[in-house]
């Protein structure tokens, strides 16, 4: 068969494109469940990083529907417990678990190391007996200081959740260590704490984009999918707060910030002094 100059380019066009679609394994039509605790509950509004992974694929052809199963404080009991009620039952495809820092964090009220494993095993046996794939995330940093106490107590959980994707062959993406690496990335000077995180635990926007960069990749986008994807999510409106009453996009709170920084200030303390002054003029009126 001939194919003319225009005619192959675009038999060669639409063939890279349905490589590039292949490669994906989640497919259109399927749902995922995110099963977790308050950072996966907080993931699903607005920004959060299930929310990021739903829209994200949405752009790049795959029309998938989220299954929110994240509830604050939970831990691998307790999810276990909600497994048939929150995600089972509602048939999904594929299901993404997101558990381990309450177990340590909670200290005496967590969950030890050895029924940990058990929760966890169990809770991907019973999910592969019914045909859902799961998708292991390791536990995220506890006040983003590796050499902390928690954080060394948490490294056990997570090495358990590396075998455990590895011999029941589950997609493991592996979030502490690339939440570790984004650290690295930000500047020496770069205040310590709340870099990916609002309060050390629960993920600010760049946290919520390592998050779901981390399964995005896992299930199959490319790095420069992925670079167009963060260009869409840093213009999503209020995703930032400053202050209690001011929102804005990660886009503009970058801008606003270096003008703040050059002027030797904070962004919360230029709005601060705008608002006093507006309150100020209006109360002349």
């Amino acid at each position: 068969m001939k194919f003319g100059k225009l005619t192959l380019a675009l038999v060669l066009l639409l063939g890279c494109s349905s490589a590039v679609q292949a490669q994906i394994a989640v497919k259109s039509g399927e749902k995922i469940a995110f099963m977790g605790d308050s950072i996966t509950a907080a993931g699903a509004q607005p920004g959060g990083y299930c929310q990021l992974v739903i829209q994200t694929l949405k752009k790049n052809g795959v029309e998938t529907s989220g299954i929110w199963a994240g509830i604050g404080g939970h831990k691998s009991d307790q999810m276990l417990a909600r497994l048939e009620k929150d995600a089972l039952k509602k048939k999904p495809t594929w299901m993404t678990l997101s558990c381990g820092v309450n177990d340590v964090w909670h200290g005496k009220h967590g969950v030890a190391l050895d029924p940990y494993k058990r929760n966890m095993t169990e809770i991907v046996t019973r999910c592969q007996a019914v045909g859902v794939k799961v998708m292991i995330l390791t536990s995220t940093m506890i006040r983003e200081n590796q050499s902390g106490d928690l954080n060394q107590k948490l490294l056990p959980y997570n090495a358990f959740l590396r075998e455990l994707a590895k011999e029941e062959k589950c997609v493991l993406v592996d979030l502490n260590a690339d939440m570790q690496e984004a650290l690295k990335k930000f500047p020496p000077t770069a205040k310590k704490g709340k870099q990916l995180t609002s309060d050390g635990v629960h993920m600010n926007p760049l946290g919520n984009y390592m998050m779901a960069k981390g399964i995005l990749k896992a299930f199959g986008l490319s790095d420069q999918q992925l670079a167009d994807a963060q260009k869409d999510w840093d213009k999503i409106p209020n995703t930032v707060r400053v202050g209690l009453h001011v929102g804005m996009s990660q886009a503009e709170a970058t801008k606003l910030n270096a003008i703040a920084a050059k002027q030797n200030t904070t962004l919360a303390k230029i709005l601060e002094a705008a608002l006093k002054e507006k309150k100020e003029a209006m109360l002349k009126e």
